[in-house]
Protein backbone atom coordinates (compact mmCIF):
# COMPACT_ATOMS: atom_id res chain seq x y z
CA UNK A 1 0.00 0.00 0.00
CA UNK A 2 2.63 2.56 0.29
CA UNK A 3 4.49 2.11 -2.34
CA UNK A 4 0.87 2.59 -4.16
CA UNK A 5 1.16 6.43 -2.49
CA UNK A 6 4.44 7.38 -3.72
CA UNK A 7 3.30 6.44 -7.75
CA UNK A 8 2.32 9.90 -10.01
CA UNK A 9 -2.06 10.26 -9.45
CA UNK A 10 -2.27 10.35 -12.97
CA UNK A 11 -0.93 6.79 -13.29
CA UNK A 12 -2.84 5.49 -10.80
CA UNK A 13 -5.78 6.58 -12.42
CA UNK A 14 -4.31 5.46 -16.22
CA UNK A 15 -3.73 1.93 -14.83
CA UNK A 16 -7.23 2.06 -12.94
CA UNK A 17 -8.87 2.68 -16.12
CA UNK A 18 -6.89 0.06 -17.66
CA UNK A 19 -7.24 -2.77 -15.56
CA UNK A 20 -10.76 -2.14 -14.85
CA UNK A 21 -11.86 -3.40 -18.54
CA UNK A 22 -13.47 -0.17 -19.44
CA UNK A 23 -14.07 0.67 -22.89
CA UNK A 24 -10.93 3.28 -23.45
CA UNK A 25 -7.51 1.67 -23.82
CA UNK A 26 -4.34 3.10 -22.03
CA UNK A 27 -0.97 2.34 -23.29
CA UNK A 28 1.47 2.24 -20.37
CA UNK A 29 5.33 3.08 -21.77
CA UNK A 30 8.15 3.52 -18.98
CA UNK A 31 10.27 5.90 -20.09
CA UNK A 32 13.66 6.13 -19.17
CA UNK A 33 14.42 9.88 -18.66
CA UNK A 34 12.37 13.24 -18.50
CA UNK A 35 12.24 15.33 -21.68
CA UNK A 36 13.95 18.76 -21.38
CA UNK A 37 11.00 20.09 -23.40
CA UNK A 38 8.61 19.37 -26.01
CA UNK A 39 10.40 21.13 -28.71
CA UNK A 40 12.43 18.95 -30.95
CA UNK A 41 14.30 21.60 -32.39
CA UNK A 42 16.03 22.45 -28.78
CA UNK A 43 16.93 19.10 -28.17
CA UNK A 44 19.43 16.53 -28.94
CA UNK A 45 18.52 13.03 -27.15
CA UNK A 46 16.72 10.42 -27.25
CA UNK A 47 14.68 10.96 -24.39
CA UNK A 48 13.20 14.16 -25.34
CA UNK A 49 12.80 13.47 -28.65
CA UNK A 50 10.12 10.45 -27.63
CA UNK A 51 8.12 12.93 -25.13
CA UNK A 52 7.71 15.23 -28.50
CA UNK A 53 6.79 12.40 -30.76
CA UNK A 54 3.53 11.50 -30.32
CA UNK A 55 2.28 15.42 -31.12
CA UNK A 56 4.64 16.40 -34.44
CA UNK A 57 4.53 15.54 -37.98
CA UNK A 58 7.65 16.27 -40.58
CA UNK A 59 7.83 17.06 -44.03
CA UNK A 60 9.18 13.55 -44.56
CA UNK A 61 8.26 10.57 -42.15
CA UNK A 62 10.54 7.15 -42.08
CA UNK A 63 8.41 4.20 -42.46
CA UNK A 64 7.61 2.80 -39.13
CA UNK A 65 10.44 0.28 -38.46
CA UNK A 66 12.47 1.01 -41.27
CA UNK A 67 15.25 3.57 -43.02
CA UNK A 68 12.78 4.09 -45.99
CA UNK A 69 12.00 7.76 -46.71
CA UNK A 70 8.11 8.15 -47.16
CA UNK A 71 5.77 11.16 -47.30
CA UNK A 72 4.28 13.40 -44.16
CA UNK A 73 3.37 16.62 -44.24
CA UNK A 74 4.86 16.90 -47.80
CA UNK A 75 2.44 14.80 -49.86
CA UNK A 76 5.49 14.45 -52.62
CA UNK A 77 8.44 16.75 -53.39
CA UNK A 78 10.58 17.34 -56.76
CA UNK A 79 14.26 17.67 -56.61
CA UNK A 80 16.36 19.74 -58.62
CA UNK A 81 19.20 17.86 -60.69
CA UNK A 82 21.83 19.52 -58.74
CA UNK A 83 20.23 18.52 -55.98
CA UNK A 84 20.36 22.17 -54.06
CA UNK A 85 16.15 22.59 -54.21
CA UNK A 86 13.19 20.66 -52.78
CA UNK A 87 10.06 21.42 -53.72
CA UNK A 88 7.31 20.10 -51.21
CA UNK A 89 3.72 20.17 -51.84
CA UNK A 90 1.82 20.01 -48.90
CA UNK A 91 -1.04 17.94 -47.33
CA UNK A 92 -4.11 19.58 -47.42
CA UNK A 93 -6.52 19.08 -44.73
CA UNK A 94 -4.35 18.54 -41.84
CA UNK A 95 -5.89 19.49 -38.35
CA UNK A 96 -3.86 20.87 -35.33
CA UNK A 97 -4.51 20.18 -31.82
CA UNK A 98 -6.23 21.68 -29.96
CA UNK A 99 -4.96 22.45 -26.21
CA UNK A 100 -6.17 24.23 -22.75
CA UNK A 101 -6.66 28.27 -24.27
CA UNK A 102 -5.97 27.61 -27.40
CA UNK A 103 -8.17 25.95 -30.41
CA UNK A 104 -7.16 26.24 -34.00
CA UNK A 105 -9.14 27.97 -36.84
CA UNK A 106 -7.17 27.11 -39.47
CA UNK A 107 -5.40 23.72 -41.40
CA UNK A 108 -1.81 23.03 -41.48
CA UNK A 109 -0.36 25.47 -44.43
CA UNK A 110 3.08 26.53 -45.79
CA UNK A 111 2.83 29.55 -43.39
CA UNK A 112 3.85 26.50 -39.90
CA UNK A 113 6.18 25.04 -42.00
CA UNK A 114 8.16 28.61 -42.77
CA UNK A 115 7.36 29.66 -38.91
CA UNK A 116 9.43 26.09 -37.85
CA UNK A 117 12.39 26.44 -39.62
CA UNK A 118 12.94 30.19 -39.52
CA UNK A 119 12.90 30.15 -35.96
CA UNK A 120 16.12 27.72 -36.04
CA UNK A 121 17.58 29.71 -39.08
CA UNK A 122 16.74 33.56 -38.24
CA UNK A 123 18.15 35.45 -35.52
CA UNK A 124 15.72 38.24 -35.81
CA UNK A 125 12.72 35.29 -35.30
CA UNK A 126 10.34 36.10 -32.55
CA UNK A 127 11.02 32.69 -31.44
CA UNK A 128 14.71 32.28 -31.93
CA UNK A 129 15.55 33.15 -28.62
CA UNK A 130 12.70 31.71 -26.27
CA UNK A 131 14.21 28.53 -24.24
CA UNK A 132 17.33 29.37 -24.59
CA UNK A 133 17.16 29.08 -28.18
CA UNK A 134 20.16 26.27 -29.25
CA UNK A 135 19.57 24.94 -32.48
CA UNK A 136 22.24 22.20 -32.78
CA UNK A 137 20.79 20.03 -35.03
CA UNK A 138 19.72 22.60 -37.05
CA UNK A 139 23.37 23.54 -37.23
CA UNK A 140 25.01 20.07 -37.32
CA UNK A 141 23.06 19.02 -40.64
CA UNK A 142 24.53 21.69 -42.03
CA UNK A 143 21.27 23.97 -42.82
CA UNK A 144 22.08 27.24 -40.30
CA UNK A 145 25.32 27.97 -42.92
CA UNK A 146 24.29 26.13 -46.37
CA UNK A 147 20.69 27.03 -46.27
CA UNK A 148 19.77 29.74 -48.74
CA UNK A 149 16.15 30.68 -48.92
CA UNK A 150 12.78 29.08 -47.28
CA UNK A 151 9.95 30.12 -50.15
CA UNK A 152 6.38 29.98 -49.64
CA UNK A 153 5.17 29.46 -53.22
CA UNK A 154 1.88 29.23 -52.51
CA UNK A 155 -0.83 28.06 -49.42
CA UNK A 156 0.32 24.51 -50.16
CA UNK A 157 3.68 24.62 -51.82
CA UNK A 158 6.98 25.44 -49.84
CA UNK A 159 10.58 25.53 -51.53
CA UNK A 160 13.82 25.03 -50.32
CA UNK A 161 17.36 26.13 -51.53
CA UNK A 162 20.65 25.29 -50.41
CA UNK A 163 24.13 26.46 -51.56
CA UNK A 164 25.36 23.12 -52.26
CA UNK A 165 24.03 20.05 -52.99
CA UNK A 166 22.47 17.77 -49.91
CA UNK A 167 21.58 14.38 -51.41
CA UNK A 168 20.58 13.37 -47.86
CA UNK A 169 18.24 16.44 -47.12
CA UNK A 170 15.43 14.27 -47.55
CA UNK A 171 16.20 12.04 -45.26
CA UNK A 172 17.55 15.00 -42.74
CA UNK A 173 13.98 16.48 -43.00
CA UNK A 174 12.20 13.09 -41.51
CA UNK A 175 14.95 13.44 -38.50
CA UNK A 176 13.13 14.96 -34.71
CA UNK A 177 14.68 18.30 -35.52
CA UNK A 178 12.48 18.87 -38.02
CA UNK A 179 9.31 19.11 -36.33
CA UNK A 180 6.62 21.17 -37.76
CA UNK A 181 4.89 23.46 -35.25
CA UNK A 182 1.46 25.56 -35.33
CA UNK A 183 2.45 29.40 -36.35
CA UNK A 184 -0.83 30.24 -35.54
CA UNK A 185 -0.31 28.95 -31.66
CA UNK A 186 3.24 30.84 -31.42
CA UNK A 187 1.40 34.32 -32.48
CA UNK A 188 -1.65 33.26 -29.82
CA UNK A 189 0.89 32.69 -27.45
CA UNK A 190 3.32 35.85 -28.19
CA UNK A 191 0.23 38.13 -27.71
CA UNK A 192 0.10 36.54 -24.72
CA UNK A 193 3.83 37.30 -23.61
CA UNK A 194 3.72 33.54 -22.98
CA UNK A 195 6.05 32.27 -25.52
CA UNK A 196 7.78 29.55 -23.50
CA UNK A 197 4.58 27.66 -23.32
CA UNK A 198 5.00 26.65 -27.03
CA UNK A 199 7.93 24.44 -25.94
CA UNK A 200 6.28 23.03 -22.67
CA UNK A 201 2.70 22.27 -24.12
CA UNK A 202 3.00 21.74 -27.63
CA UNK A 203 0.75 21.80 -30.25
CA UNK A 204 1.20 19.59 -33.91
CA UNK A 205 -0.53 17.83 -35.95
CA UNK A 206 0.78 14.42 -34.96
CA UNK A 207 -1.47 10.61 -33.95
CA UNK A 208 -1.52 11.94 -29.87
CA UNK A 209 -2.42 15.54 -28.53
CA UNK A 210 -0.70 16.44 -25.27
CA UNK A 211 -2.52 16.48 -22.25
CA UNK A 212 -0.08 17.16 -19.33
CA UNK A 213 3.16 16.71 -17.95
CA UNK A 214 4.01 16.26 -14.22
CA UNK A 215 7.98 16.87 -13.91
CA UNK A 216 10.12 13.27 -13.71
CA UNK A 217 6.72 11.71 -12.93
CA UNK A 218 4.38 10.73 -15.85
CA UNK A 219 3.37 12.15 -19.16
CA UNK A 220 -0.14 12.19 -20.68
CA UNK A 221 -1.68 12.19 -24.09
CA UNK A 222 -4.98 11.16 -25.74
CA UNK A 223 -5.85 10.27 -29.32
CA UNK A 224 -6.11 12.94 -31.93
CA UNK A 225 -9.14 11.45 -33.38
CA UNK A 226 -8.81 13.83 -36.69
CA UNK A 227 -5.19 13.09 -37.96
CA UNK A 228 -4.57 12.52 -40.89
CA UNK A 229 -2.70 9.51 -41.60
CA UNK A 230 -4.04 5.70 -43.00
CA UNK A 231 -5.98 4.10 -40.52
CA UNK A 232 -2.81 1.63 -39.47
CA UNK A 233 -0.52 4.51 -38.72
CA UNK A 234 -3.41 6.22 -36.64
CA UNK A 235 -3.40 5.58 -32.86
CA UNK A 236 -5.40 2.44 -31.77
CA UNK A 237 -5.44 3.55 -27.87
CA UNK A 238 -7.37 6.29 -26.74
CA UNK A 239 -4.60 7.45 -23.98
CA UNK A 240 -0.86 6.80 -23.92
CA UNK A 241 0.66 7.29 -20.65
CA UNK A 242 4.80 7.90 -20.29
CA UNK A 243 5.33 6.53 -16.64
CA UNK A 244 9.47 8.38 -16.15
CA UNK A 245 10.79 5.18 -14.33
CA UNK A 246 15.15 6.12 -14.42
CA UNK A 247 15.93 2.70 -12.97
CA UNK A 248 16.08 -0.42 -15.16
CA UNK A 249 15.13 -2.67 -12.45
CA UNK A 250 11.89 -0.88 -11.75
CA UNK A 251 11.41 -0.67 -14.69
CA UNK A 252 11.66 -4.28 -15.31
CA UNK A 253 9.40 -5.01 -12.02
CA UNK A 254 6.79 -2.71 -13.26
CA UNK A 255 6.55 -4.65 -16.78
CA UNK A 256 6.32 -7.94 -14.92
CA UNK A 257 3.10 -6.48 -12.59
CA UNK A 258 1.71 -5.32 -15.62
CA UNK A 259 1.90 -1.56 -14.55
CA UNK A 260 3.14 -0.33 -17.89
CA UNK A 261 3.31 -2.52 -20.99
CA UNK A 262 6.29 -1.35 -22.92
CA UNK A 263 9.74 -0.50 -22.00
CA UNK A 264 13.79 0.17 -23.76
CA UNK A 265 16.75 -0.55 -22.23
CA UNK A 266 16.91 -3.09 -20.40
CA UNK A 267 19.88 -4.46 -18.09
CA UNK A 268 21.81 -7.14 -20.17
CA UNK A 269 21.93 -8.99 -16.76
CA UNK A 270 18.07 -9.44 -16.77
CA UNK A 271 17.33 -10.60 -19.93
CA UNK A 272 17.41 -13.81 -19.42
CA UNK A 273 14.60 -13.56 -16.45
CA UNK A 274 12.91 -11.58 -19.09
CA UNK A 275 13.16 -13.74 -22.13
CA UNK A 276 11.54 -16.99 -19.30
CA UNK A 277 8.50 -14.79 -18.43
CA UNK A 278 4.99 -15.93 -20.38
CA UNK A 279 3.79 -12.65 -20.28
CA UNK A 280 6.18 -10.59 -21.55
CA UNK A 281 7.35 -10.53 -25.45
CA UNK A 282 11.92 -9.19 -25.71
CA UNK A 283 12.85 -8.32 -29.13
CA UNK A 284 15.82 -6.97 -30.71
CA UNK A 285 17.90 -5.24 -33.23
CA UNK A 286 21.46 -4.68 -34.38
CA UNK A 287 21.68 -1.22 -33.43
CA UNK A 288 22.54 1.36 -35.59
CA UNK A 289 24.92 3.07 -32.74
CA UNK A 290 28.32 3.84 -31.68
CA UNK A 291 29.92 4.03 -28.06
CA UNK A 292 32.89 6.19 -28.07
CA UNK A 293 35.32 7.95 -25.62
CA UNK A 294 36.39 11.31 -27.14
CA UNK A 295 39.57 12.84 -26.51
CA UNK A 296 39.58 16.69 -26.21
CA UNK A 297 42.07 17.69 -29.36
CA UNK A 298 41.84 21.34 -27.93
CA UNK A 299 43.55 20.28 -25.18
CA UNK A 300 47.35 18.92 -24.52
CA UNK A 301 48.63 16.88 -24.28
CA UNK A 302 45.31 15.36 -26.38
CA UNK A 303 46.45 17.63 -29.27
CA UNK A 304 48.94 15.16 -29.69
CA UNK A 305 48.08 11.78 -31.87
CA UNK A 306 50.39 9.87 -30.22
CA UNK A 307 48.67 10.56 -27.14
CA UNK A 308 45.08 9.78 -28.61
CA UNK A 309 46.56 6.39 -29.97
CA UNK A 310 48.72 5.25 -26.90
CA UNK A 311 44.78 5.98 -24.51
CA UNK A 312 43.26 3.33 -27.57
CA UNK A 313 45.80 0.66 -27.03
CA UNK A 314 45.36 1.37 -22.89
CA UNK A 315 42.01 0.10 -23.27
CA UNK A 316 41.33 -3.60 -22.95
CA UNK A 317 38.43 -3.88 -25.04
CA UNK A 318 37.41 -7.63 -24.71
CA UNK A 319 36.97 -7.50 -20.97
CA UNK A 320 34.46 -4.79 -21.34
CA UNK A 321 32.56 -6.18 -24.09
CA UNK A 322 32.34 -9.72 -21.75
CA UNK A 323 31.88 -7.22 -18.38
CA UNK A 324 29.36 -4.53 -19.44
CA UNK A 325 27.77 -5.77 -22.51
CA UNK A 326 27.10 -9.38 -21.54
CA UNK A 327 27.32 -10.66 -25.24
CA UNK A 328 24.82 -8.16 -26.31
CA UNK A 329 27.55 -5.77 -28.00
CA UNK A 330 30.40 -5.81 -30.36
CA UNK A 331 33.69 -4.16 -30.85
CA UNK A 332 33.47 -1.65 -32.40
CA UNK A 333 36.72 0.04 -34.62
CA UNK A 334 35.18 2.61 -36.76
CA UNK A 335 32.40 5.56 -36.32
CA UNK A 336 29.62 3.40 -38.34
CA UNK A 337 28.33 -0.06 -37.61
CA UNK A 338 29.11 -2.59 -39.94
CA UNK A 339 25.60 -3.47 -40.77
CA UNK A 340 25.88 0.53 -42.79
CA UNK A 341 26.98 0.98 -46.47
CA UNK A 342 30.20 2.65 -46.34
CA UNK A 343 31.74 0.35 -43.65
CA UNK A 344 35.41 -0.44 -44.00
CA UNK A 345 36.27 -3.45 -43.23
CA UNK A 346 40.06 -3.45 -43.71
CA UNK A 347 40.41 -0.76 -41.15
CA UNK A 348 42.70 -2.52 -38.27
CA UNK A 349 41.22 -1.89 -34.67
CA UNK A 350 43.85 -0.22 -32.01
CA UNK A 351 45.52 -3.82 -29.82
CA UNK A 352 45.20 -3.79 -26.41
CA UNK A 353 49.15 -3.17 -25.56
CA UNK A 354 49.91 -0.87 -22.94
CA UNK A 355 53.79 -1.66 -23.37
CA UNK A 356 53.80 0.12 -26.54
CA UNK A 357 51.41 2.76 -25.13
CA UNK A 358 53.52 3.48 -22.24
CA UNK A 359 56.21 3.93 -25.46
CA UNK A 360 54.07 6.21 -27.48
CA UNK A 361 53.33 8.47 -24.28
CA UNK A 362 56.93 8.94 -24.01
CA UNK A 363 57.63 9.19 -27.78
CA UNK A 364 55.08 12.39 -27.19
CA UNK A 365 57.02 13.92 -24.67
CA UNK A 366 54.31 13.05 -21.97
CA UNK A 367 55.89 12.16 -18.40
CA UNK A 368 53.81 9.73 -15.88
CA UNK A 369 52.61 9.63 -13.52
CA UNK A 370 49.75 11.77 -15.75
CA UNK A 371 46.85 12.97 -14.20
CA UNK A 372 43.29 13.22 -16.42
CA UNK A 373 39.55 13.04 -16.03
CA UNK A 374 37.46 10.24 -17.73
CA UNK A 375 33.89 11.88 -17.94
CA UNK A 376 30.75 8.92 -18.06
CA UNK A 377 27.15 9.80 -18.95
CA UNK A 378 24.73 9.13 -15.53
CA UNK A 379 22.39 7.35 -17.47
CA UNK A 380 21.95 4.28 -19.15
CA UNK A 381 21.81 4.29 -23.06
CA UNK A 382 21.26 1.65 -25.68
CA UNK A 383 24.58 2.29 -26.81
CA UNK A 384 26.06 1.91 -23.52
CA UNK A 385 24.11 -0.27 -20.90
CA UNK A 386 26.52 0.76 -17.45
CA UNK A 387 28.70 3.78 -18.31
CA UNK A 388 29.66 3.37 -14.31
CA UNK A 389 30.83 0.33 -14.24
CA UNK A 390 33.03 1.15 -17.93
CA UNK A 391 34.64 3.81 -16.58
CA UNK A 392 35.75 1.55 -13.38
CA UNK A 393 37.62 -0.51 -16.05
CA UNK A 394 38.97 2.35 -17.99
CA UNK A 395 40.56 3.47 -15.06
CA UNK A 396 42.18 0.72 -13.77
CA UNK A 397 43.43 0.20 -17.21
CA UNK A 398 44.77 3.27 -17.52
CA UNK A 399 46.56 2.90 -14.44
CA UNK A 400 48.58 0.57 -15.78
CA UNK A 401 50.28 2.84 -18.21
CA UNK A 402 50.69 5.37 -15.55
CA UNK A 403 47.86 7.72 -15.83
CA UNK A 404 45.14 8.66 -12.83
CA UNK A 405 42.26 8.89 -13.88
CA UNK A 406 39.54 10.92 -12.23
CA UNK A 407 35.99 9.87 -13.00
CA UNK A 408 33.17 12.65 -13.41
CA UNK A 409 29.58 12.98 -14.24
CA UNK A 410 27.12 15.43 -14.21
CA UNK A 411 23.18 15.32 -14.67
CA UNK A 412 22.22 14.19 -18.08
CA UNK A 413 21.40 17.48 -19.56
CA UNK A 414 24.11 19.31 -17.75
CA UNK A 415 26.68 16.53 -18.75
CA UNK A 416 26.18 16.91 -22.19
CA UNK A 417 26.02 20.68 -22.04
CA UNK A 418 29.52 20.81 -20.69
CA UNK A 419 31.07 18.31 -23.47
CA UNK A 420 29.54 20.11 -25.99
CA UNK A 421 30.85 23.14 -25.03
CA UNK A 422 34.83 21.12 -24.60
CA UNK A 423 35.08 21.29 -20.98
CA UNK A 424 35.98 17.66 -21.13
CA UNK A 425 39.34 16.42 -21.18
CA UNK A 426 38.04 12.78 -22.27
CA UNK A 427 34.52 11.91 -22.22
CA UNK A 428 32.37 9.01 -22.81
CA UNK A 429 28.87 9.61 -25.44
CA UNK A 430 27.69 7.49 -28.30
CA UNK A 431 24.89 8.27 -30.97
CA UNK A 432 22.05 6.39 -32.26
CA UNK A 433 21.70 7.05 -36.23
CA UNK A 434 18.60 8.83 -36.88
CA UNK A 435 18.66 8.73 -40.73
CA UNK A 436 20.28 5.25 -42.01
CA UNK A 437 22.60 7.72 -44.06
CA UNK A 438 26.40 7.57 -42.88
CA UNK A 439 26.82 10.92 -43.16
CA UNK A 440 24.37 11.37 -40.14
CA UNK A 441 27.57 9.08 -38.22
CA UNK A 442 30.30 10.82 -39.94
CA UNK A 443 29.06 15.00 -39.45
CA UNK A 444 30.02 13.58 -35.61
CA UNK A 445 33.37 14.84 -36.87
CA UNK A 446 33.00 17.69 -39.26
CA UNK A 447 34.34 20.90 -38.82
CA UNK A 448 30.74 22.53 -38.22
CA UNK A 449 29.92 20.27 -35.26
CA UNK A 450 33.61 21.08 -33.48
CA UNK A 451 32.46 24.58 -32.49
CA UNK A 452 31.35 25.38 -28.92
CA UNK A 453 27.88 23.62 -28.73
CA UNK A 454 28.13 21.15 -31.78
CA UNK A 455 28.18 17.48 -31.51
CA UNK A 456 31.90 16.97 -32.30
CA UNK A 457 33.02 15.88 -28.77
CA UNK A 458 36.66 15.34 -29.78
CA UNK A 459 37.02 18.99 -31.05
CA UNK A 460 38.74 18.15 -34.10
CA UNK A 461 38.68 19.63 -37.24
CA UNK A 462 40.71 17.92 -40.17
CA UNK A 463 40.66 18.87 -42.99
CA UNK A 464 41.07 16.23 -45.58
CA UNK A 465 38.16 14.42 -43.57
CA UNK A 466 35.93 17.33 -43.77
CA UNK A 467 36.67 17.48 -47.59
CA UNK A 468 35.73 14.59 -48.02
CA UNK A 469 32.44 14.58 -46.17
CA UNK A 470 31.35 17.78 -47.96
CA UNK A 471 31.83 16.21 -51.24
CA UNK A 472 29.90 12.82 -50.51
CA UNK A 473 26.90 15.33 -49.71
CA UNK A 474 26.95 16.29 -53.43
CA UNK A 475 26.83 12.72 -55.19
CA UNK A 476 23.98 10.88 -55.83
CA UNK A 477 26.50 7.76 -56.30
CA UNK A 478 26.82 5.74 -53.07
CA UNK A 479 29.11 3.51 -54.38
CA UNK A 480 31.35 6.89 -55.13
CA UNK A 481 29.94 8.08 -51.37
CA UNK A 482 31.36 4.44 -49.96
CA UNK A 483 34.92 5.51 -51.27
CA UNK A 484 34.86 8.43 -50.09
CA UNK A 485 33.51 7.16 -46.59
CA UNK A 486 36.12 4.70 -46.75
CA UNK A 487 38.58 6.75 -46.63
CA UNK A 488 37.63 8.55 -44.06
CA UNK A 489 37.95 5.79 -41.45
CA UNK A 490 41.15 5.42 -43.07
CA UNK A 491 42.03 9.10 -42.11
CA UNK A 492 40.29 8.42 -38.34
CA UNK A 493 41.99 5.69 -37.67
CA UNK A 494 45.02 7.32 -37.68
CA UNK A 495 43.91 10.54 -36.08
CA UNK A 496 42.44 8.34 -33.03
CA UNK A 497 39.73 11.49 -32.43
CA UNK A 498 38.19 9.44 -29.96
CA UNK A 499 38.25 5.27 -28.75
CA UNK A 500 35.55 3.41 -30.79
CA UNK A 501 34.43 0.89 -28.38
CA UNK A 502 31.49 -1.16 -29.33
CA UNK A 503 27.99 -1.24 -31.48
CA UNK A 504 25.29 -2.40 -28.99
CA UNK A 505 22.20 -5.00 -29.85
CA UNK A 506 19.15 -3.29 -28.76
CA UNK A 507 16.28 -4.85 -26.72
CA UNK A 508 12.92 -3.58 -26.06
CA UNK A 509 9.85 -5.72 -23.90
CA UNK A 510 6.76 -5.61 -24.24
CA UNK A 511 3.50 -7.06 -22.64
CA UNK A 512 2.21 -9.76 -24.80
CA UNK A 513 -1.08 -8.15 -24.97
CA UNK A 514 0.64 -5.03 -26.78
CA UNK A 515 0.39 -5.42 -30.88
CA UNK A 516 1.22 -3.80 -33.89
CA UNK A 517 4.72 -2.06 -32.34
CA UNK A 518 7.80 -1.76 -34.73
CA UNK A 519 11.05 -1.41 -33.39
CA UNK A 520 13.06 1.23 -35.29
CA UNK A 521 16.54 0.77 -36.42
CA UNK A 522 16.93 4.70 -34.72
CA UNK A 523 15.94 3.70 -31.29
CA UNK A 524 12.86 5.78 -31.26
CA UNK A 525 9.71 4.86 -30.10
CA UNK A 526 6.60 5.16 -31.63
CA UNK A 527 2.88 3.69 -30.58
CA UNK A 528 0.88 5.14 -33.28
CA UNK A 529 0.02 2.10 -35.10
CA UNK A 530 -0.11 0.31 -31.84
CA UNK A 531 -3.05 -1.37 -29.66
CA UNK A 532 -3.98 -3.66 -26.75
CA UNK A 533 -5.56 -6.83 -26.98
Amino acid sequence: MPALKRRPALLIAALALASAGLQAKTLVYCAEGSPENFSPALNTTGTSFDAARPVYDRLTHFTRGSTQVEPGLAESWTVSPDSKSFTFKLRKGVKFHSVPGFTPTRDFNADDVLWSFERQWKADHAYAKVSGGKYDYFADMGLKDDLVSLEKVDEHTVRMTLAKPNVTMLANLAMDFAAIGSAEYAAHLAKLGKKEQFDQVPVGTGPFSFVTYQKDAVIRYKAFKAYWAPASEKALVDDLVYAITPDATARTSKLKAGECHFSGYPRPADLPELQKDPGLKVISLPGLNIAYWSFNTQKAPFDKKEVRQAFSMAIDKAAILKDVYLGAGTGAKNLIPPTLWGYNNTVKDWPHDPAQAKALLAKAGVKTPLDADLWYMPVQRPYNPNAKRMAEMMQADLAKIGVNAKLVTYEWGEYRKRMQQGEHLTGMLGWNGDNGDPDNFFFLHSCDAARPGGQNLSKWCHKGFDEKLEKARTLTDNKARAKLYEEMQTIEREEAPDYKIAHSVVYEVMRKEVTGYKQSPFNSHEFKGVDLK
